[in-house]
């Protein structure tokens, strides 16, 4: 390490002593303006614009890649360095423009020199742009798999290829699946294709493809194996669907991951579910109820039994909203107690069990064992069975406050549900106390949407589709579209927030349960009684400009038996 960079990179940065300097010049350079930002308050790109200007090289926070940039430098110099060709106002044929994230040195330059015959011109942008381009352009992990391929560096001997392959192959899976954490995926999937391997995240509920090195069919075996190997699963068995986990540690971020495998026509296709194990649960007010809604949910989980079902597809948000629930009600004097599969956040004080359905531990059992440990919340991950309800119900009716899910299209499909289970009427009349049917639905970047007049016959068609009544429309309503900015990764959405309907128990509602009658009727009641739909919900999220109309209208089926 030269002196005089030390010295340098102190006086640029004065916050940092010897030391510091010292680890930030040792540290691999894609972590290095993010060392130097921890340590004195700056942002990345204000370190990298300080560095290039001590250093006297241009700073750009953005620029275009040269056409056919994956063949003017070879991959192993785009990772090692974080260098990227990009498009200049120089013409010279001997000379190669380049960015990269940190001021270059005379090792670096004799290195493209020699590999590419020409001269680099360096210029300096952020850590961020750059690794966003690489990926995007040579693909997730084209570094790690790059390292593999060792023809041209005259790696002797079998064993030694098949170590430093098999190296590969780690580094390859741990970093999709830190990518995949760090962009708030939800799912990994794994799909093989007659000559491919085709990787897609799912964020924000919508998939995404994930940008891959052209040498991934290669390993599409080997790759399989490991995700088999870490999840504990047969690596011979390649007939039969499997299920297990993996524990990955990300940062000081523990995550679980449920890993499902299926045998399809070109090999085993491999699902992976992340759940944050430390994932801090959002708030009441965090879920994007509205102000009635969240006053009648409250009123109605603080009282001290019945039972409140949470209802919608997978993946819509009913377990954070039951945690949420459990947040709002946590104090020292209640014993609250949960069953689940699996524990997706750890709430502190609550005694939370995970189903083992291998060794009998199923959600019946776990709540039968509950209702003897003088519990007076009781938080059920998911109502499967007849048994599991008809406990669940005597515990509400027993002095109880039971918290659980159903899988139902909306709030009045969760009670003809139950009495489809074989659970009597006057139970579930007697016992339930609330329905909230939920989705979850884009929320807008908070930095680039732009807001947009529409009057009043560009909104009809939309309320229309939502059947919604047209005199909830004023002249002009004030909306907001996605655009699309650095932060939102050109998107238009961050985050996801929820649309719901919330079905009290009435007293005509209960007269319409005990006489058995329809999800339909149910419901036409229910918006007699002034129940808002989801569609209705969807619209008073529009106008508070937190999604679009777009979005809501997703859910823009009218309610059918």
């Amino acid at each position: 390490m030269s002196a005089s960079i030390l010295d340098q990179l102190c006086q640029n940065f004065p916050e940092l002593t010897n030391e510091d300097a010292g680890a930030i010049l040792v540290a691999p350079r894609a972590r290095r303006c993010a060392m130097i930002s921890e340590q004195t308050g700056l942002s990345p790109a204000a370190v990298a614009g300080k560095l290039a200007t001590r250093w006297g090289f241009p700073f750009v926070e953005r620029f275009e890649l040269a056409p056919d940039a994956q063949k003017k430098i070879p991959l192993r110099l785009v990772h090692e360095y974080q260098c990227l060709p990009i498009t200049s106002e120089i013409t010279d044929a001997d000379i190669l423009s380049l960015v990269t994230n940190w001021p270059p040195d005379d090792r670096m330059d004799a290195w493209v020199l020699a590999l590419t015959g020409k001269k680099p011109v360096w210029s300096i942008s952020t850590p961020e742009a750059i690794d966003a381009a690489i990926q995007e352009n040579f693909g997730v992990g084209s570094g790690s798999l790059d390292s593999a391929d060792l023809d041209a560096l005259g790696v002797e001997g079998e064993a030694e290829e098949e170590e430093d392959e098999n190296a590969a192959i780690i580094r390859f899976i741990n970093e999709i699946i830190a990518k995949a954490a760090g962009d708030r995926a939800t799912d990994i999937h794994f799909e093989p294709q007659k000559e491919s391997l085709t990787i897609r995240y799912r964020i924000d509920g919508e998939l995404v493809p994930v940008r891959l090195p052209d040498n991934l069919v290669r390993f599409q075996s080997a790759l399989i194996s490991r995700l088999k190997i870490m999840a504990k699963l047969n690596i011979s068995e390649r007939r039969r669907p499997q299920d297990g986990r993996i524990h990955f540690r990300h940062g000081s971020d523990d995550i679980d991951i449920r890993v499902s495998t299926l045998p399809t026509l070109h090999g085993e296709s491999v699902s992976l579910r992340l759940l944050g194990t430390k994932a801090a649960p959002l708030s009441i007010k965090d879920l994007g109820f509205l102000a009635d809604d969240e006053a009648r949910i409250v009123h109605q989980i603080e009282r001290p039994h019945g039972i409140i079902l949470v209802t919608g597809p997978t993946g819509s948000g009913k377990s954070t909203t039951l945690n949420a629930f459990l947040r709002r009600i946590l104090r020292p004097e209640l014993r609250i107690m949960t069953v689940e599969d699996p524990v997706e956040y750890e709430v502190p004080s609550v005694n939370q069990t995970q189903v083992h359905a291998e060794i009998g531990l199923t959600f019946a059992n776990v709540l039968r064992s509950i209702l003897r440990q003088d519990p007076d919340v009781i938080m059920v991950g998911e109502i499967r069975d007849r048994e599991t309800a008809d406990i669940a119900i005597r515990a509400s009716l027993t002095g109880h406050l039971v918290l659980s899910t159903l899988h139902t299209n909306d709030a009045a499909g969760a009670l003809t549900r139950l009495t489809d289970m074989g659970i009597e009427p006057f139970l579930i009349a007697s016992s339930v106390e609330l329905i909230i049917a939920q989705r979850l639905v884009r929320r807008l970047c908070t930095r680039c949407a732009r807001p947009i007049e529409k009057k009043r016959e560009q909104v009809l068609p939309y309320l229309t589709a939502l059947g919604i009544p047209h005199d909830v429309a004023g002249e002009t309503e004030t909306v907001y579209e996605p655009v699309g900015c650095d932060y939102c990764r050109g998107i238009g959405y961050k985050g996801r927030v929820g649309i719901f309907e919330i079905l009290p128990v009435s007293e005509a509602v209960h007269d319409h349960i005990v006489n058995r009658s329809s999800a339909r009727e149910i419901h036409e009641q229910a918006l007699k009684d002034g129940m808002r739909t989801l569609q209705r919900c969807g619209w008073e999220q529009v106008k508070r400009g937190i999604t679009t109309l777009a979005e809501v209208m997703t859910y823009a089926e009218k309610y059918e038996e």
